[in-house]
């Protein structure tokens, strides 16, 4: 049988990314029903108009995206931009399946395993598990890729890795051994990562007093993209997901975006 029904899938996502274990800003897992039998999905970052109608012309039964729909203190109304997603999506029959925290957690193909991956990242371990600190334990902590190197050399090695340039603040001189990082918008966060003892802090995004603190501190801050640092969880999900169900057609589907 070249199809698994969605009820199938559901319970094997809950099963692997364990949503009841968070405090998200947005509903995990089925987000909008479509039909009950899946054979084609699409993966994505974000459930954008853009990847629906890209899910549309593939033929895709199901959408899996990190950044779904329905957060937390947004408009509830489904019109404008919300009314058009969502009535392509219907129209079409399509399932709109999202994970957020739950993915930049996960401690083999989640955002953060997936960045430290790509970054050559040595992970620090306890109890084999991963080093992590912060809320829900979304920061990750572990070593560059060489034994030291200067925040300058770190910045070009993100550069080179990840395809952009980062934002980033700090001294280019300074050496740095220590990292810890989170994928997305943890600019929050950053105390938390200083205060475990990182050289340097990794995240998607910078705001205003970031820089301050990054200065009174002396850590290297980089803000290398949201979408930059978010786009690999999806894909490890996705070859997981392939070896679990071969029979499934998988793609992954990259909308750029230079935030």
């Amino acid at each position: 049988m070249n199809k698994i029904t969605v009820k199938e899938l559901m319970h094997w996502l809950d099963t692997q990314l364990q949503p009841h274990l968070f405090q998200d800003y947005a509903p995990n897992g089925l987000q909008v029903q479509g039909k009950p039998e899946i054979k084609k999905v699409v993966f994505g970052v974000t459930a954008s108009l853009d990847l629906v109608e890209q899910a549309i012309a593939k033929q895709a039964d199901a959408i899996i995206v990190h950044h779904g729909w329905f957060w937390k203190n947004e408009d509830t109304r489904i019109i404008n931009a919300k009314y058009q997603r969502l009535a392509k999506l219907i129209k079409h029959d399509i399932n709109l399946i999202a994970y957020h925290l739950p993915l930049d957690a996960h401690p083999l193909w989640g955002n953060n395993a997936m960045l430290a991956q790509v970054l050559g990242l040595r992970v620090n371990y306890v109890d084999n598990k991963p080093h992590t600190v912060g809320r829900d334990n979304l920061i990750w902590l572990g070593q560059t890729p060489q034994d030291e190197m200067t925040a300058q050399q770190f910045n070009e090695h993100l550069q080179l890795a990840l395809g952009r340039a980062p934002l980033f603040i700090g001294d280019p001189e300074q050496r740095i051994r220590t990292v810890a990082w989170c994928t997305g918008g943890a600019q929050s966060m950053f105390e938390e990562a200083v205060l475990a003892g990182a050289d340097a802090y990794i995240t998607g995004e910078a705001s205003e007093p970031v820089f301050h603190l990054a200065r009174e501190y002396g850590v290297a801050y980089y803000g290398a993209g949201h979408h930059a640092t978010e786009r690999y969880g999806v894909q490890g999900l996705m070859r997981v997901m392939q070896e679990r169900f071969p029979q499934l057609q998988l793609e992954f589907v990259n909308i750029e975006n230079p935030v």
